[in-house]
């Protein structure tokens, strides 16, 4: 059961440190997706925040009205929608909330990075054009039922693939989010292979990340390791190092597949 709530924000977008972005809009707190993988809950460092994490939504319910000011004061730069949740979570079908920043976003010439893994994009497609905008997806696997599994409530892969196509075909600027690569889940080289010839057949870049173990993650993926992979809980901390052997093969493997496929390829965090 999702609980749903409203909250007041003081502010609508603030300066991001991410790469390739200069602010970040989040039209929600929370996010019902319930991926088991995210990171996101770390950010707020509150235990009953991270272990709660997939089980509630709070809408920015003045987030317009915030942001219309707001922007009449910054200066000009890429804003990205959303860092630390999903801005078309189910909820957004009913308030419209990141529907309504979009437009604002557009009116002040400001350019807009969206990354999802919701259809509900498609809602949107009259108001994202090809200048101005780019639209990522996120892709952890194409296998529909090990997705389930890693994100029950987003939608399926198979679903999301011909959303990028729809966006692609329209001239849009589309990139996939290939991450978070778990070992021993998702990385094994054929299904690689079928996000690649996706990203070649939309014309879409590659960015990639390892599976990141903030607080909380680990703890959030313990039951679904403990099935499908006993045993890989206790070594994943070692596998996904910087400097790690496993992720410096699989980052070689994977920007050789690139290169052979023509797909451009890059590190979320350089």
């Amino acid at each position: 059961m999702i609980s749903y709530s409203y909250i007041i924000c003081k502010n609508a977008i603030s300066h991001s440190n991410l790469p390739y972005l200069d602010y970040s809009l989040n039209p929600y707190f929370g996010c019902e997706h319930g991926c088991i993988y995210c990171y996101s809950p770390s950010v707020f460092h509150n235990d009953k925040v991270a272990k709660n994490w997939g089980k509630f939504v709070k809408a920015k319910i003045n987030i317009v009205e915030i942001l219309s000011n707001q922007l009449k004061k910054l200066p000009k730069g890429i804003v990205g929608i959303s860092t630390v949740t999903d801005p078309y979570q189910p909820l957004e079908e009913k308030l419209q909330l990141t529907r309504k920043c979009i437009e604002l976003l557009s009116i002040h010439k400001f350019p807009v990075s969206i990354q999802t893994k919701s259809t509900l994009i498609l809602r949107d497609k009259d108001l994202i054009k090809s200048e101005g905008f780019d639209v990522g997806f996120t892709i952890t696997t194409l296998d529909d039922d090990l997705a389930r599994k890693l994100q029950p409530r987003a939608s399926s892969p198979s679903s999301l693939s011909q959303v990028i196509e729809e966006f692609s075909n329209e001239g849009i600027n589309t990139w996939i989010f290939l991450g978070p690569i778990i070992p021993e889940i998702n990385d094994d080289y054929e299904s690689l292979l079928k996000i690649i010839d996706l990203a070649k057949k939309t014309r879409s870049e590659i960015i990639y990340d390892k599976l990141n173990l903030r607080p909380w993650v680990l703890d959030s993926m313990a039951s679904f390791l403990d099935k499908e992979k006993p045993g890989l809980k206790e070594r994943l901390p070692f596998l996904i190092t910087n400097n790690s052997d496993y992720w410096y093969r699989l980052k070689v493997k994977l920007k050789d597949a690139c290169l052979k496929k023509g797909v451009l390829c890059k590190a979320a965090f350089p």
